[in-house]
C-alpha cells in the first residue's frame, strides 16, 4: 500500500506522526510487522499526550502475542466482523452504488495530491488513508479523515466492546481530530446499531475492482 511520499501544507507534526505508527500498527501482521513495530517506536519516542500511550499499548499486545495468534485475531476483527471493518465508506454508503462514488473520491484527492491510488488496497481502507495524511498530503488527509470521523469513531466502539487491543489505535487516531459533536455521536450509535445504508431495489451493489483478501461474515 506503498504511496509516493510528496509532504504538502504545514499539518502538526505530532498528528503526522500518530497517522504514520497508527497506519503501521493496523496492517495485516505479516513477516514485517517486527519492522514495522520498531518503526512505531522511533515515531512515538516523538509523540506527547495520550495518543503515545495509546499506540503504546497496541504495539504491546502485538509483540506479546505469537504469529499466529496474531494473523487469526486479525481476520476475525478486520475480515470476518463488518462492524469493524477499515473501509471508511462502508458506513457512510454500505455495499451500494454510491460507495463507488465515494471510492472515486479518495482515488481523486489522492491524484490531486500528485500520487496514485494504492494498487493492492481500496482507497479508503483506514490505513492507506492514513499513510497518505502522513506522508503525502497532510491537509487533504485530514479533510478525509474529519469527514469520515463517524465512521472511525464506529470501528472505535466496535473494537472497543470485543476488547481488541486495536481499540487504542483507532483511539489514537481519534486524538488527532476535532472532538466529535454530539450529531457525530448520535449518528455513529444509530450506524452502530442499525448498520450501513442497504442498496436500492433494481442497483447492483458496488464492486471493489481489486478483490477483497477475504470474504466478510455476518456482523
Amino acid at each position: 500500500m506503498k504511496l509516493l511520499t510528496r509532504p504538502r501544507a504545514h499539518v502538526d507534526l505530532q498528528d503526522r506522526l500518530v497517522w504514520q505508527a497508527a497506519s503501521l500498527l493496523l496492517a495485516y501482521p505479516d513477516e514485517r510487522l517486527a519492522g514495522r513495530l520498531r518503526t512505531v517506536d522511533e515515531l512515538r519516542a516523538c509523540v506527547t499526550g495520550p495518543a503515545a500511550d495509546l499506540l503504546a499499548r497496541t504495539a504491546s499486545a502485538l509483540r506479546m502475542s505469537d504469529p499466529m495468534t496474531r494473523a487469526t485475531d486479525y481476520v476475525e476483527t478486520f475480515d470476518l466482523r463488518r462492524r469493524s471493518t477499515l473501509y471508511l465508506t462502508y458506513w457512510t454508503s454500505g455495499d451500494t452504488r454510491n460507495r463507488g462514488r465515494e471510492m472515486l473520491a479518495f482515488a481523486e484527492v489522492y491524484r490531486d495530491a500528485g500520487v496514485r491510488p494504492p494498487d493492492d488496497e481500496a482507497p479508503d481502507y483506514l490505513p492507506v488513508v492514513l499513510e497518505f495524511a502522513a506522508t503525502v498530503d497532510p491537509v487533504a488527509g485530514r479533510r478525509l479523515l474529519v469527514e469520515y470521523r463517524v465512521s472511525i469513531d464506529v470501528v472505535r466502539a466496535a473494537l472497543t466492546d470485543c476488547r481488541s487491543p486495536y481499540a487504542d489505535t483507532v483511539a489514537a487516531v481519534c486524538e488527532t481530530l476535532p472532538a466529535a459533536t454530539d450529531q457525530d455521536v448520535r449518528r455513529a450509535q444509530r450506524l452502530a446499531q442499525a448498520g450501513p445504508p442497504a442498496e436500492a431495489v433494481g442497483l447492483q451493489p458496488f464492486t471493489l475492482t481489486v478483490p477483497p483478501r477475504r470474504t466478510e461474515g455476518d456482523r
